[in-house]
């Protein structure tokens, strides 16, 4: 028999990360954190699970922003709170970051399997990387050799 919640946070009324990461995951990792809420809340402890990986959807909004695109199929129904950017915060600091650790170490690892086209070529898994966020080295200066605007920064030492 299969277990779902109900109300208005129920498993796929929070957009697609309530089929990604199931809500018995997070009331699971919630429960091995300690993070449960000890009341009955308008934001339970679950749904500031979803409303943190939703703000890693989307770095570059606040808060209300990520909410409302997160209960936008929710749209007009009057069981949904409307929250406060202070409100979102206090839930965000009340979730803490232990059970988004805990979620992490469960659902790490790559998605497909080794049979899957595309994933490997020859014996070796394929990686892609963004380069364009990734950490930059500083360029190195002096006057020294090998450094910028010397005669031997292009020669390469092999000793």
């Amino acid at each position: 028999m299969v277990r779902v919640a109900a109300g208005v946070f129920a498993p796929g009324h929070l957009g697609e990360l309530t089929q990604v990461v199931p809500f018995e995951l997070v009331d699971a990792v919630l429960a091995e954190t300690g993070r449960v809420q000890h009341r009955l809340r308008e934001l339970p402890s679950r749904v500031g699970v979803y409303f943190l990986l939703a703000m890693c959807l989307f770095p570059e909004v606040g808060y209300r922003l990520v909410w409302d695109k997160m209960t936008s199929a929710l749209a007009g129904l009057p069981a949904v709170a409307s929250p406060t950017a202070k409100a979102l915060r206090d839930l965000r600091r009340r979730v803490g970051a232990a059970p988004m650790r805990a979620l992490f170490e469960v659902v790490c690892g790559p998605l497909a399997q080794p049979v899957t086209p595309g994933v490997r070529f020859g014996r070796y898994r394929t990686v892609s990387f963004d380069g364009c966020s990734s950490l930059k080295h500083p360029i190195p200066t002096g006057t020294g050799p090998g450094s910028i605007g010397s005669p031997t920064a292009a020669i390469p030492s092999w000793s």
